[in-house]
This record gives C-alpha cells, structure tokens and sequence, in this order.
C-alpha cells in the first residue's frame, strides 16, 4: 500500500511540474491526492486544511514577512550604493576590481537584507553598466553578479535559514544564523579567487587608486548599512530579542536609515508594502502546502524507507553525504530553494542525524547546496533576475557561470566534509 502512495505523489507531483502548474498548487494538489488513496474523501479534505492551517501557525514564521519588507526597504533605501562605494574603496586596487567588488557588495548587501534576489537585483543594477565601461564582458559580469548574490542566503539574516529551521522542528534560528557566516564568507573568497584568476588571463586591470582617508570617508557613509547585521545578530546572540523581534526591529531600522537617506518618501511605502506582500504570500503559501507534503511522507514512511536504503547501499558517512549532495543538486535545477528545504529535510535530516552529523552543520550543507540550483535553468529565480538586469541571455552566461559553479561546489565538498567551519560560531556563542 505505501508503495502506491509514494508512486501516486511523485507522479502526481512531477507531472504538474512539467505541466507548468505552479509550484505551490503542485505540492498541495499532489499531497491532496496521495491523501485522497490513503484516507479517503473527507478524512483527506479535512486533514489537508488541518495542514496547511498548522503551517501558518508558527510564531517563526513572522520573521520572514518582516525580513522580505526590510529587504524590500533597503533595495530602494540607497544602501546597495553605499555599500558598494566602501567595497570599491577597499577592493579597488586589486586586479578585475570591480568583480571583486561586485561580490564582496553582495556579500554585505545579502546579509542585510536576506534575499539574494534583491542583492542581484540592486547590485547588478549598479554594477554591470560600471564593469561594461570599464571593458569586462557583459555576460561575465551577469555571472559575477548572479553567482556572488546567494550568498547572502548563508549570511544572516537570512529567509531560507528560518525555513529551514521550521522544516527541521525546531533547530534553533541563532546557531543557524551564526553557522552560516563562516561558509557563507568561504563561498565568497572562493568566487574571488575564480574572479582573480580570470582578470590575470583577461587583463582585467584595477578600479582606482584610493587613499587611506578615502576609504575612510567612504566607511563612514556605509556604517549606517552596516550597523543593521550588528543590531540584528548582536540582538539575538546577546538575547535581547528573538528572530522574529529582530526582523521588526530590522524593519523599523532601514525605513528611518531610508527616510534619512531621501531615497524613499512616505508616498514610496503602500508600492513598498504591496510588493513585500506578494513576495511573502508566495512564500507562505509554498511553506504551508510543503508543510503537508512533509506531513504525508512521514505517515507513509518514505524518510524511514530511504534512510534504510541508504544505510543498506553503504554505512560510510562519506559516501552517504556526497549521495545527499548529488542528489540535493539535482533536485536544486528544478526547484527553487524554499520547497526544497521543506520537503527534503524531513527527508535527509534523519539520514543525517543516524550519522552524527549535527542538525546545524547539515542545514548548512542543504542551503549552499541548493544555493548552487538558483544559479542554474530552468527554475534559477536569481538567475534569471541577474540575466534581466544585465540585458543579456541564459545561453549566453551559461559558459561564463561553469567556473564560478565549480568554486561553489567545491566550497561546499570543503563546508560538508569540515563541520567546524559552520559549528565553531554557535559553539562559542551559544554553549
């Protein structure tokens, strides 16, 4: 009888998914039908409501909403421009400078606002025409920009980590947020490093030459930015407030650094608050439908069934990790990085804890990993927003990405096989 029950929701699953239909309605309408031959008609009906409904109720689950509003706040507010003049100042002596720039830019304007979307959206914005001009290929340089904006999914604070917090049932949101910086910086250097090698063979020269009290002046106009990641995670770590408070605070704090700045007015806020709600309405739906989905393949055992096929093929860690890994990229090409956090930690998580492997480490894993998918067709949403402000194509930057992607992945092999990297922050901190 399971067995049918798993046939039932990969097929139902897969097949809306190559229909077209929306992620969200393929996950719910999948879990509807599996519990349809599993239950019946109104046992089915009424379980799924019941679902989605405890899907909504978490008190986690409103840091997102508040993260996606500051996020939205400061893509407008004028702290992507700040950011990147200190970036430029710091980095702008170094052979390609400005890809150098452009990710470490990312790097710090992901962290603050949490969305790698809006990071590829406001520094690519920034940058692509300034690297253009400065002779870099337009298509390398929407492969800089798209590659560097994930990683601020790993430097907190970050969306994705407090869902993955929610679909692993409670790993604590403070060790996670500071497990991800150390990885999070890795994958960045890794991508500097590619950056560096590429502007030796292109000969890609400096930005400019900026002297010490350049950077001075130009550190000092971005502290305001960068104050933010003190007070969200100083806040947290310290106890003074939770995520979920944070993500207020976070909030409240980029709209009056905004209003400051003049880049917004008060007439700017209902456009501002109405994009923050669709974004978080997407969001919220497809972790309410994933939370049932979860929920129907823990009552038809399918985390157990794998977790046994697993540790049936090989009881060598190493082996099953790398396993994880492949098929967390695959799964990554075609599905965006929220349902696949849902649905395959009850999956994985178990497999990872019957080989003493912290629950903190292996969010870590999971997130870089399926960083890597956001880059890639046919469901990349950086990917594609990166390719749209570059005005370019997909075919066209799929070349210039490979080593980029090559970096990524062999940041992750170094983050997976090397727990400390994500475990020594949270250990010092928080035990």
């Amino acid at each position: 009888m399971e067995t049918t029950e798993i046939v039932v929701l990969i097929v139902s699953f897969a097949g809306m998914l190559l229909l077209g239909v929306p992620i969200a309605y393929s996950i719910g309408l999948a879990t509807l039908a599996t519990m349809l031959v599993t239950m019946g008609t109104w046992p089915a009906l009424t379980t799924q409501a019941q679902r989605i409904a405890t899907g909504f109720d978490s008190f986690a689950l409103l840091a997102i909403p508040f993260f996606i509003l500051a996020g939205q706040i400061m893509n407008r507010g004028g702290m992507a421009r700040r950011l990147i003049d200190f970036a430029r100042s710091l980095l702008g002596l170094l052979p390609g400078a400005l890809a150098h720039v452009n990710i470490l830019a990312s790097m710090l304007f992901g962290a603050i606002s949490g969305s790698a979307v809006a990071a590829a959206s406001a520094v690519g914005g920034i940058m692509t025409p300034e690297m253009e001009k400065d002779g870099y290929e337009r298509n390398y340089s929407a492969a800089v920009n798209i590659t560097s904006a994930t990683t601020g999914l790993l430097i907190p604070p970050s969306n994705i980590l407090i869902v993955y917090s929610l679909a692993s049932g409670g790993v604590s949101i403070a060790a996670l947020f500071l497990a991800g910086y150390l990885p999070g910086i890795l994958v960045g250097l890794s991508l500097m490093a590619v950056a560096g090698v590429i502007a030796l063979r292109r000969k890609y020269g400096a930005a400019q030459t900026m002297n010490i009290r350049q950077v001075f002046w130009k550190f000092l106009d971005a502290i305001p930015s960068l104050t933010l990641l003190i007070v969200v995670m100083g806040g947290i770590v310290a106890g003074f407030f939770t995520a979920t408070e944070a993500a207020a605070v976070a909030v409240l704090y980029a709209l009056i650094l905004a209003l400051i700045y003049r880049e917004i007015s008060f007439r700017d806020l209902p456009r501002i608050l109405i994009d923050a709600s669709g974004t978080t309405a997407v969001v919220l739906l497809l972790v309410t439908t994933s939370v049932g989905m979860s929920w129907i393949m823990a009552y038809v055992n399918i985390p157990q069934q794998l977790t046994a096929s697993l540790l049936a093929l090989t009881d060598n860690g190493i082996i099953i990790l790398l396993l994880i890994n492949v098929i967390l990229l695959c799964v990554g090409v075609f599905m965006d990085i929220t349902p696949a956090v849902l649905i395959f930690t009850p999956i994985f998580l178990p497999i990872a804890v019957t080989l003493g492997i912290d629950p903190i480490h292996f969010g870590i894993i999971m997130v870089l990993n399926l960083c890597i998918g956001l880059c890639t067709p046919p469901v990349g949403s950086v990917l594609f927003v990166g390719v749209g402000v570059a005005g370019t194509r997909i075919s066209r930057v799929t070349r210039p990405l490979m080593p980029f992607f090559i970096a990524m992945i062999i940041a992750l092999m170094v983050v997976t096989y090397f727990p400390d990297l994500s475990l020594w922050l949270p250990n010092l901190f928080l035990k």
